[in-house]
C-alpha cells in the first residue's frame, strides 16, 4: 500500500501534520520507534494520575490561534505554573520575583530590590556580558546568581556557567512584583486527562505502527509514500555524515509514595550544585489531584550519547553551524520535509511546536 505521506516521528509536530493531512483527504502512515505515541509530551495514567514520563510538559501561550487549536482536542484546567527552589536549607519562590528577594535580602519594596540588585552589579563592573554567569549577575546580582541560578544551570547543561553562552538565561522571568507565575503568557493550564489523549485524536484515522525504526522500515519499504515528513535527528538521517550535533539528556527516577502528598509542589528545583538533580516533580498537583498516594519523579541532567533520547540542543556556534550545514543539504530534499526539536535542531515549547507544524502544513498542503 503506498500513502500520500509517511510521517516518521507519532510526537506533536508530526500529529499536527497527520491530522491537517488527513483533513485535506491525504492517506498517511505513521511510525515511532517508541512503544507509545505523544514522543515526549506522552502521559500515562497509573493509579489515576497522569503522569508525564518525559518531564513536566505545561502549557502556555501567547498565541490564540495556538490555544484554540488544541483546545480542540482537550480541556484545560487553570494550573498556574509557581515552581519552588531549594538552595541548601532555604526555600525560594520562583520566578525572580519580590517573594525570593524579599526572602533573600529581608527588603520589601521593588526599590529597595533594585538597589540591592544595582549595587552588586556596579561591583563586578559588567558592561557587555560575555557569557552566562556575567548575563546573570548583571541581571540578578551575585546573591541569586550564586544560590539559584549556578548550581542547577551547571548541572542541567554539564559546563561552567563561564562557559556557557549568555542569551540562555534571558529566557527566564525576572520580575519586581510579588508574583510567582512563571510564564508570562495569556493562556497556560494542563490538558485534563493527559496529553497523550490529544495525540490521540489528532493520529484518529491514521495507519499507525510503533516500534518501527524508520531506517529499518524504509529499507524494506523504499516506495511506501510520496512524500517523508521527518522529525527525527536530522544528523541520523544522514548518517551522521558531516559529524554529530550534540545534545543534552535527562534522565529520570520516578517512584510511587505511600503518602497523599510529598512535596506540596507539582515543581521543585534543587539549586545547590552538591543536590545530584536538578528538580523533583510531584505529578498529581499538575491537575490537583486528590489520590492517597503520589508519584514523584527526580530529574537527572546528562551529555547525550547515541542510544539515548535527546533532549535539548546545544545551540552554540559550533553546532549551529554544523546544523546549518545539515540544513543545507535538507533544503535539497525534493520528498523529504524536516520538521519539529530534532529535524530542526531548536528547543521548543509545546506551542511552538504546534506553530510551526502549521506553519508547514500551509506551505505544504495549502
Amino acid at each position: 500500500m503506498k500513502y500520500d505521506y509517511l510521517v516518521v516521528g507519532a510526537g506533536l509536530f508530526g500529529a499536527v501534520f497527520t491530522y491537517e493531512a488527513k483533513k485535506r483527504g491525504k492517506s498517511v502512515l505513521v511510525i515511532d520507534r517508541r512503544d507509545h505515541i505523544a514522543g515526549n509530551v506522552y502521559t500515562e495514567n497509573v493509579h489515576g494520575i497522569n503522569v508525564h514520563r518525559y518531564g513536566a510538559h505545561i502549557f502556555h501561550t501567547s498565541n490564540k490561534e495556538v490555544w484554540d487549536y488544541v483546545n480542540q482536542f482537550a480541556e484545560f484546567n487553570n494550573y498556574i505554573n509557581s515552581p519552588i527552589a531549594i538552595y541548601k536549607d532555604e526555600l525560594y519562590n520562583l520566578p525572580f520575583n519580590m517573594n525570593t528577594f524579599s526572602k533573600l535580602w529581608g527588603i520589601r519594596t521593588p526599590a529597595e530590590a533594585q538597589a540591592k540588585i544595582e549595587e552588586q552589579r556596579k561591583e563586578l563592573h559588567i558592561t557587555e556580558p560575555k557569557n552566562l554567569e556575567e548575563q546573570a549577575i548583571s541581571l540578578a546580582g551575585r546573591d541569586v546568581y550564586e544560590k539559584l541560578i549556578k548550581g542547577y544551570t551547571e548541572k542541567q547543561w554539564g559546563r561552567p556557567c563561564t562557559e556557557l553562552p549568555a542569551f540562555i538565561i534571558k529566557r527566564l522571568p525576572f520580575r519586581f512584583i510579588y508574583d510567582n507565575n512563571y510564564f508570562n503568557d495569556r493562556y497556560q493550564g494542563i490538558a485534563m486527562g493527559g496529553y497523550t489523549k490529544i495525540v490521540e485524536k489528532m493520529l484518529d484515522g491514521a495507519d499507525v505502527k510503533l516500534n518501527t525504526d524508520y531506517f529499518d522500515f524504509i529499507k524494506e519499504n523504499p516506495d511506501i509514500a510520496g512524500k517523508t515528513l521527518f522529525t527525527g535527528m536530522i544528523d541520523e538521517f544522514y548518517q551522521y555524515k558531516l559529524g554529530t550535533l550534540q545534545y543534552r539528556t535527562v534522565r529520570f527516577e520516578t517512584e510511587e509514595l505511600d503518602v497523599e502528598n510529598y512535596q506540596g509542589n507539582a515543581v521543585v528545583n534543587y539549586t545547590d550544585r552538591e543536590v545530584p538533580y536538578t528538580r523533583i516533580i510531584e505529578h498529581k498537583h499538575f491537575e490537583f489531584g486528590k489520590q492517597p498516594t503520589t508519584i514523584i519523579s527526580r530529574e537527572y541532567s546528562s551529555e547525550w550519547k547515541p542510544g539515548i533520547e535527546p533532549y535539548y540542543p546545544i545551540n552554540d556556534e559550533k553546532n549551529n553551524e554544523l546544523f546549518a550545514k545539515y540544513r543545507e543539504l535538507a533544503d535539497q530534499e525534493k520528498n523529504v520535509i524536516f520538521g519539529g526539536r530534532l529535524g530542526n535542531y531548536k528547543y521548543y515549547d509545546m506551542d511552538k511546536v504546534i506553530a510551526a507544524a502549521l506553519e508547514t502544513v500551509k506551505e505544504e498542503l495549502d
